[in-house]
């Protein structure tokens, strides 16, 4: 299967991984029940610093546990051990072999937190530094940038929360979830790739679950086709960088199908108005252009669904621009930092 189209293997990841994860997970509960932290960090690169926003939304919004992010060089160059003592640690990666993390992990367990890795491969150093490994299934992944290991690790984080809240509701719709990434790989976005095709650099905007599906897509936009992005939740973006708005500048909005939707939709006719080439994720304004999106489920099970149909946009979208897909300039599948 070719790096284009092992996108769609993400509904196969997400249905395998439920059994897989099962175990590690309940036990995982269990030990948050006997001790609760009040404090959840996370630890992540690339994609999976995007999750790891994701993994922030969920649980401040569900269990009203504060999230943070620790700078990895915290313990790789300053040597810096942090007070983490009943806290939560949240590595997350699809290789699970970068240094820092890995580093990371050790320092947070030695500081008395409780470390997790969410990780594609459980055989890896970083699953090895780490108390409790969820995997998450993608199995082997040929492109160099992600997209099912993304979409199988926002699964597992829903899976988390769901568990963790006894979010019933949640879990029902994860079951319906990998039908749904099917069905969302197969949406036609091509009424924006005439938009896109010739831009040198454009905005992302999501709000609430949304905002690591807009950081998501501007990192893919980047590796993929070559094309300057940068992502905004709806609220930063009027706090400056909404200077950057002209006639002709195009901005992709990912809103939410919660109660955050109403403030981008609002943005999206400013934007429009102001003569920006606003693209919108979902029925909007007539004066954007609109892409279409599945029927509504669950808030954040939707936010898998959305993602799934920017990478199948994203594929023909570095087809017309006429950028390497297999092998993007200056990247590889394992980075190794410290």
């Amino acid at each position: 299967m070719s790096a284009a189209t092992e996108f769609r293997e993400a509904a196969a990841a997400v249905r395998r991984q439920a059994n897989t994860v099962a175990e590690p997970l309940n036990k995982l509960i269990s030990r948050l029940r006997q001790a609760p932290p009040s404090l959840l960090m996370t630890c992540a690169r690339g994609s999976s610093a995007n999750a790891a926003i994701f993994a922030k939304y969920l649980i401040e919004r569900h269990l009203g546990i504060p999230v943070g992010a620790i700078a990895p060089s915290i313990a790789t160059i300053y040597r810096r051990k942090l007070r983490l003592g009943g806290a939560l640690f949240l590595a997350l990666s699809q290789s699970g072999r970068s240094d820092d993390l890995v580093e990371s992990a050790l320092m947070a367990k030695a500081a008395g937190a409780l470390a997790v890795a969410i990780v594609n491969d459980p055989a890896s150093p970083l699953a090895a530094a780490c108390d409790i490994v969820l995997p998450i299934e993608a199995g082997r992944e040929a492109g160099i940038a992600a997209t099912k290991t993304f979409v199988a690790t926002l699964a597992v984080l829903l899976r988390l929360t769901a568990a963790w809240a006894e979010d019933h509701a949640l879990s029902e719709a994860i079951e319906r979830l990998p039908d749904r990434l099917s069905l969302a790989s197969e949406l036609d976005w091509s009424r924006g790739l005439s938009i896109l095709a010739g831009a040198t650099s454009l905005v992302a905007i999501g709000r609430g679950g949304t905002l690591a599906i807009a950081r998501e897509a501007a990192l893919k936009l980047k590796e993929a086709c070559d094309l300057h992005a940068e992502a905004f939740s709806g609220a930063e973006f009027l706090h400056g960088p909404i200077a950057l708005v002209s006639p002709g500048y195009p901005i992709l909005i990912f809103p939410p199908t919660d109660a955050a939707a109403a403030g981008l939709d609002t943005l999206a006719a400013d934007l429009a108005h102001k003569g920006a080439l606003v693209l919108r994720a979902g029925v909007g304004d007539a004066t954007v252009t609109q892409l279409p999106t599945l029927p509504r489920d669950h808030p954040d099970a939707d936010v898998l669904c959305l993602i799934q149909s920017f990478y199948a946009f994203l594929f023909k979208l570095a087809e017309r621009r006429g950028t390497d897909l297999v092998s993007p300039r200056h990247l590889q599948k394992v980075t190794r930092t410290r």
